[in-house]
């Protein structure tokens, strides 16, 4: 079926989305809080089941221009011992091909080249959305892409799903020089990460919950093992970004809300904000958009159509996206743990 949509939130789950429901002949229009979209350079980690969704909607070619294979990573001790491998060579077993690392603004990028193609999807920046039953008017559907703090989220499903802090701060940069080493090391209530996002440079992330300035990360990794202190050295502090971790909770009952001026759908962070330890952010949100856009496809015209493909959706997606998010958020208190001597005897026994 075919109708008027609009996304709230120029993301990656509502870009995603925007360029699924136009592939299925729908009018789209895009709105987006900021003055400008965010193009901070943070890796993304795509799975090979989000490449597949990326390939349907028409970008997969332009992810893989960019991206980089992520093969060869461990988990390690502060003082460089390796415990345990990361599943990659699994995964690219499995799928049949790698987990890809990729900058945000190259995967942006690649989406709003994807959303240009067909000429007529406005993008309107600095559009704070307020009351969304105006917004609602005369549209077939209202996409919720507007992440965490979601207006969208509040006023179809009400306030008691919010974002919830889980007592730590994240740090994350790029540094211009290549880590001999990718994976995660893990410490006695912080760990910090290494992985490749293109030649020459290096994607990091760190979480501790003490930490609150440049000077206060660089002491508390002083003394981990190589390349980590050149890494932080190396990295441009003003480039740095800092952020309280935070996950949406409770969980939702539903993704989808019939509302009485237009149906509601929520994607991505709005729908099932996450802790980032699994690296599955983005590829939540790109499955969000593959489905949601899929069962519309495939819908009757008609209201009755639109009912009914936003309740295929929210089988579909729903728990799936719950299970990562609350896998994601007990694997942030595993890796966070002060007993490290029983964290890591557990690690070790992970299958090589």
């Amino acid at each position: 079926m075919t109708g008027t949509a609009t996304v709230v939130g120029a993301g990656i789950g509502g870009l995603a989305t925007a360029i699924g429901l136009r592939r299925a002949g729908w009018s789209v229009t895009v709105l987006e809080r900021r003055t400008e979209l965010e193009r901070y350079g943070a890796a993304f980690g795509i799975h090979p089941t989000a490449q597949s969704a990326l390939d349907r909607l028409g970008v997969g070619d332009a992810l893989r221009e960019h991206a980089v294979p992520y093969r060869d990573a461990h988990i390690r001790t502060p003082d460089g011992t390796s415990i345990a491998r990361l599943p990659l060579e699994r995964i690219e077993r499995k799928a049949g091909r790698p987990e890809l690392l990729i900058s945000r603004p190259y995967l942006l990028d690649a989406l709003l080249a994807g959303l240009d193609g067909f000429g007529d999807v406005p993008i309107k920046l600095g559009e704070r959305v307020t009351d969304v039953d105006a917004l609602a008017a005369g549209q077939d559907l209202v996409i919720g892409a507007d992440g965490i703090r979601s207006a969208v989220r509040t006023a179809g499903f009400g306030d008691r799903s919010g974002p919830r802090e889980v007592g730590t701060v994240a740090w994350i940069g790029i540094a211009d020089i290549e880590s001999p080493v990718h994976g995660e090391t893990w410490g006695s209530g912080r760990f910090f990460g290494l992985t490749p996002v293109e030649p020459g440079r290096t994607n990091w992330y760190a979480t501790a919950p003490e930490a609150t300035t440049v000077d206060d990360l660089r002491g508390l990794f002083a003394d981990w093992h190589d390349p980590i202190p050149r890494i932080l050295a190396a990295t441009d502090p003003a480039t740095w970004i800092r952020y309280e971790m935070r996950h949406l909770h409770p969980a939702l009952p539903s993704f989808v809300s019939t509302a009485p001026v237009a149906p509601v759908a929520l994607v991505g962070d709005a729908a099932h904000a996450m802790t980032p330890n699994l690296g599955q952010g983005a590829c939540t949100a790109i499955l969000d958009a593959d489905a949601l856009t899929r069962a519309l496809a495939a819908a009757p015209p008609g209201p009755a159509g639109v009912a009914g493909a936003l309740r295929a959706y929210d089988r579909e997606r729903r728990r799936s996206a719950q299970r990562t998010a609350f896998a994601s958020r007990t694997l942030h208190r595993f890796m966070s743990t002060e007993r490290t001597r029983l964290r890591d005897a557990a690690v070790r026994l992970l299958p090589g």
